[in-house]
């Protein structure tokens, strides 16, 4: 299908509260949007880069800079497929989260033109995905309690909290002895260092499914060292930027899990061989989050369906981050926990165009 159109669109939502991690306080998402039309067909994606360049040295003005001086002059008005997009701009370094969203929004045009869903591509083994909740550091232990306890009553199925020095260990305990057996993990967004191990060990009592990137990104070796310390599983998340990573990370023993964000690899094709590389190793994986609205949420949900994505994910639902959505319908999580994987083409979930409009503060076009 030939490339003939891209919208690239900037919007701003707010977040219905304040989500803490150890990178700071964020309070709402600055959300790049792109936009195909292929051959009549239209696809969308969306970039999970930042605001600013301290999460990843990816942040949005940069991708959108290098998305329309760089890589959509070289793929414009050509014949594409989403299986070509990661080789046709492999002479760009990095920017795997630009490369992801041009990406997803091909594949969506494709699926869209043949009437496919996302999850008949996929080969999805499930009709719909187990779901955990991010919960962000709260100000108190009471208020943390609160908040996961409103979680759990809405069905979700796995509660992941955020820690940093100082704001781990109690905070473990108190969520353990007050909601018993429920599945645990901690998400340390690199916090802590390896002379931090002993004291990470006192996770362990508390049956964690696992620690989520406590060192550095590049600290892989260093992983791999705290894995012979710590008994609860490590997970690589921020480490995890291509497959050489993941194909690393498991030869040095420096994890036992993989959180695998599609948008962070570089897309849908990085991300399924990850996936297989993972399943033939016997490591399980699971998708994260990056705050991303309701078009990043549903490529996330067809992701998921994937056979090795055994542990739950971060793929809330809509109202968990946006008191209004740019999808319809919006993604809801059932009592049960689940979301239920669309069977429409495409992403399967219709692009709000009127609300992505009102929410633009900037939009650039390129045509043939």
């Amino acid at each position: 299908m030939r490339l003939e159109a891209v919208e690239l669109r900037r919007i701003k939502l707010d977040l219905v509260a304040p989500f803490e991690t150890s990178f700071g306080v964020q309070t709402e998402k600055d959300v790049l949007l792109v936009k195909v039309l292929m051959e009549g067909a239209e696809g969308w994606g969306e970039c999970v880069a930042g605001e600013k360049p301290d999460y990843s040295p990816e942040y949005v003005d940069g991708a959108q800079d290098v998305l329309m001086r760089h890589m959509l002059p070289r793929l414009l008005d050509r014949d594409l497929a989403a299986a070509n997009v990661a080789k046709a701009l492999a002479w760009v370094h990095g920017h795997h989260m630009a490369k992801a969203a041009i990406e997803m929004a091909v594949l969506d045009a494709e699926l869209r033109a043949r009437g496919e869903s996302f999850a008949h591509f996929f080969g999805a083994v499930r009709k719909e995905v187990d779901c955990g909740v991010s919960v962000g550091i709260q100000p108190s232990i009471s208020d943390l309690l609160q908040v996961v306890g409103a979680f759990l009553g809405q069905g979700y199925r796995r509660i992941k909290l955020k820690i940093k020095p100082g704001r781990d260990v109690e905070q473990v305990r108190a969520v353990r002895e007050k909601f018993g057996d429920v599945p645990l993990q901690v998400d340390a967004n690199t916090a802590y260092k390896l002379a931090d191990a002993e004291h990470l060990a006192q996770l362990d009592p508390f049956d964690l499914l696992l620690i989520e990137q406590p060192l550095p990104e590049d600290q892989v070796l260093a992983h791999a060292q705290l894995a012979r310390i710590v008994r609860t599983p490590i997970s690589l998340d921020e480490s995890i930027e291509s497959y050489q990573n993941a194909a690393d990370a498991i030869e040095l023993g420096a994890c036992r899990i993989i959180n695998i964000k599609m948008g962070r690899v570089g897309g849908h094709t990085v991300a399924r061989r990850i996936h297989d590389l993972c399943e033939v190793n016997g490591v399980p994986v699971w998708c994260g989050g990056m705050l991303e609205a309701g078009i990043g949420r549903a490529h996330n949900v067809a992701l998921s369906t994937l056979p090795n994505f055994t542990l739950p994910g971060d793929v809330a639902a809509s109202k968990r981050y946006w008191a209004e959505d740019i999808v319809e319908p919006e993604v809801v999580v059932s009592p049960r926990g689940t979301i239920a994987v669309p069977a429409g083409a495409g992403i399967g979930f219709k692009p709000r165009v009127d609300r992505i409009e009102a929410l633009a503060v900037r939009k650039e076009l390129l045509s043939e």
